[in-house]
């Protein structure tokens, strides 16, 4: 096809591209060895991290089981002890965002030993002083937890390659789990065969031994300033402008408002509707915890690679799953795996919202976990609001239900937003890379000569 010296020039000018596809090869495959040889196993510091978020959130599910004997120890109505839930909840809303930005400079380690020193701190004040000393410790006790956990979860991302990052965070956030599984019943009981305070300085050792834990077992170093500079509090308030951040605070309020509403209610709906044995309940509520690891560990895994499958997945099942529990709450047989599977669709959600916010604000990701965490305690918050509005109507006790499947159904259009708004992007990439392909080759083809026409 090439006759004489082009014959020779036709070989030599495909041979290159050949011999580029087989560097380009090699290089591919050296370059995917580490991925497939790296151990799955995650740094033994993000367990850490959920340990100590295990120990700090036990104090916020315990305060509602020990309730009626604080409020005759301190000698005030139930419903004035019932003001020390919500302020630690207002602490945890208000104050998480500010901490975050007044400790953006210190080391994280500093931080995360000096919210648990705060948190610790102001347990053992107010459990040693008065009601008004203890509702103002419980506010900063709220403050100081929501600045652990937002620097907690920054750190534990920091820890690992990036295409772990929602793994390392379901980890962190499966502390809340257990916290809410175990942590605050343990102590409850605890508190009952003690005092009301046992528990509580249950809570108080377990942050000291969490505190001691980060010392040794956390680098004293901040890998965030090889990555991005340094913190900057500039960068942190322009990364909270973006709107793709706060749809996916919306999206976070409104699925903790969903399954919370259930689960805060299910207890009196075993008791009242199912007509379960008193002794039953503690286990019925437990396979909700049971439910929320396996969640937890599926969204983590899940979530790295498609975070908005995780997002979709839980919404919906939440919606199934809420409407299904009107009618299963009548059935033992049938109530016990809806309430696994609302828990295994309740944290499935999770990894994937903090995915997509570290990967949002990827630079600048203090504040934005700070105010995650003021979301997920927000979405907390309004269900009692939610509930007393249709239950003062004389509603039934199952329509609290109804109302987390509607909370859930509205996050949908939500998360379908968010995948749109990420596939723009990548879009326009693919364009153009496309685009520079197209221009390269077609620079190559006009620069080559003609063997034959150079002849002539």
């Amino acid at each position: 096809m090439c006759p004489g010296i082009g014959k020779a020039l036709c070989r030599k000018r495909w041979s290159v591209p050949i011999l580029s596809m087989e560097v380009i090869r090699m290089d591919t495959t050296r370059a995917a060895t580490p991925r497939n040889s790296r151990s799955d196993r995650l740094p033994a510091g993000v367990y850490l991290l959920g340990f100590c978020l295990f120990a700090m959130g036990s104090a916020e599910f315990l305060m509602a089981g020990v309730l009626p004997a604080v409020a005759g120890d301190l000698d005030v109505t139930l419903s004035s002890a019932g003001f020390l839930i919500t302020a630690f909840a207002l602490g945890v809303v208000i104050g998480g965002p500010p901490f975050a930005v007044l400790s953006l400079h210190w080391p994280r380690r500093t931080a995360l030993v000096a919210t648990q020193g705060v948190f610790a701190a102001g347990l053992a004040a107010g459990l040693l002083g008065d009601y008004r000393v203890m509702l103002v410790t419980r506010v900063l006790s709220g403050i100081a937890y929501a600045g652990f956990f937002a620097v907690a979860s920054v750190t534990a991302i920091g820890l690992v390659t990036p295409d772990r990052n929602a793994r390392a965070s379901g980890v962190v956030v499966s502390g809340l789990s257990v916290a809410m599984v175990a942590g605050g019943p343990a102590g409850t009981l605890l508190s009952h065969f003690t005092d009301w305070r046992g528990g509580f300085w249950a809570v108080v050792a377990l942050t000291v031994a969490g505190i001691a834990g980060c010392l040794l077992g956390l680098p004293p170093a901040d890998p965030r300033t090889d990555r991005t500079g340094g913190p900057s509090v500039a960068r942190e308030l322009a990364t909270m402008r973006k709107p793709a951040l706060w749809g996916i605070y919306g999206i976070t309020i409104l699925t903790t408002a969903a399954y919370m509403i259930t689960f805060n209610y299910l207890a009196a709906m075993l008791a009242d509707i199912t007509a379960l044995p008193e002794a039953w309940i503690p286990a019925i509520l437990a396979l909700f915890g049971i439910g929320a690891f396996a969640g937890l560990s599926i969204g983590g895994r899940v979530s790295d690679r498609r975070p908005h499958l995780a997002l979709l997945t839980g919404a919906s099942a939440t919606v199934l799953l809420s409407v299904v529990m009107v009618a299963a709450i009548h059935r033992a047989w049938a109530v016990v795996p809806t309430v696994f599977l609302s828990g295994v669709a309740a944290f499935v959600l999770n990894p994937a919202v903090y995915g997509r916010v570290f990967a949002i604000a990827a630079e600048a990701p203090t504040l934005a976990g700070a105010t995650t965490v003021s979301a997920f305690q927000l979405g907390i918050s309004v269900t009692p609001v939610l509930a007393a509005a249709s239950l003062s109507q004389g509603a039934a006790l199952t329509s609290v239900c109804l109302i987390g499947a509607a909370l859930a159904a509205a996050a949908v259009p939500l998360v379908l937003l968010d995948r749109a708004r990420q596939a723009r992007p990548a879009g326009r990439a693919a364009a153009d890379a496309a685009s520079a392909t197209i221009r390269s080759a077609h620079g190559t083809a006009t620069a080559r000569v003609d063997p034959e026409g150079a002849q002539r």
